[in-house]
């Protein structure tokens, strides 16, 4: 890494930057469960749920079947399902389909973990005391659009495509290419509450403080482009 990590700090700088209004996730795929953390108890309807809980500033681990009731979560995170869940795996993917919301054939496209996670650490990017996996940001288009020429001037910019349903596998897509721009699906933006103005980036952690060092030649650079801009749109436009 470019930079030392002080989680605290980076969330911050980045947070003065983007003005986003939710704290950023991150995610951390484990091969033993944590100690001396504490585990979720309870229910969620999906494994981007828990996005939500650690943006409001929560600290914990899942286990697999924490993401059984999520067909396509656990799908991207490589859980196998239990043999009476499976059912319910095909039961929503033939509704997906009969929707035309997705074609059989983009299934084995869809990004996914290359190994079973044994737990998944969820907490907000400032409370994360060693470096995650991968740091989920949800921001409005100006916001992302920073981060986005950040992750560029850093050298760690995926050269992906914008992606699309589910946006659960901008995860894996991150860790495997790099940066991922995330437009955000019809089930995220219910389970999570985000905004129809807002989107994702996702870094890899491992990223974030060279994204952050950058941020700050980007921000002063957007600034004065926006006033550059302004005076010419003054000057030279005529209607």
């Amino acid at each position: 890494m470019s930079a030392t990590w002080n989680a605290k700090e980076l969330e911050q700088q980045i947070a003065t930057v983007t003005k986003a209004a939710r704290r950023p996730v991150a995610v951390t795929f484990l091969e033993q469960l944590p100690a001396n953390l504490n585990k979720f108890e309870g229910t969620e309807p999906s494994s981007c749920s828990f996005w939500r809980l650690a943006a409001e500033g929560r600290t914990f681990y899942t286990v697999p079947d924490n993401h059984f009731n999520c067909a396509v979560g656990a799908y991207t995170h490589n859980i196998a399902l239990s043999p009476e869940r499976e059912k319910e795996t095909e039961q929503t993917l033939k509704l997906m389909f009969d929707l035309g919301y997705v074609k059989p054939e983009e299934v084995p496209q869809i990004p996914r973990l290359a190994k079973a996670p044994k737990a998944i650490l969820y907490s907000p990017l400032g409370e994360a005391t060693a470096v995650p996996d991968v740091v989920l940001f949800a921001a409005k288009p100006a916001g992302a659009m920073l981060l986005q020429e950040a992750a560029n001037r850093a050298g760690v910019g995926s050269g992906a495509p914008a992606l699309g349903r589910p946006t659960c596998m901008a995860l894996p897509a991150s860790l495997q290419h790099g940066t991922i721009t995330s437009l955000g699906c019809i089930g995220n933006r219910v389970y999570t509450g985000l905004g129809e103005d807002e989107m994702y980036i996702v870094l890899r952690g491992k990223d974030v403080p060279a994204v952050a060092e950058a941020l700050k030649t980007i921000g002063s650079a957007n600034a004065a482009l926006h006033a550059y801009a302004k005076g010419r749109r003054e000057q030279l436009s005529t209607l």
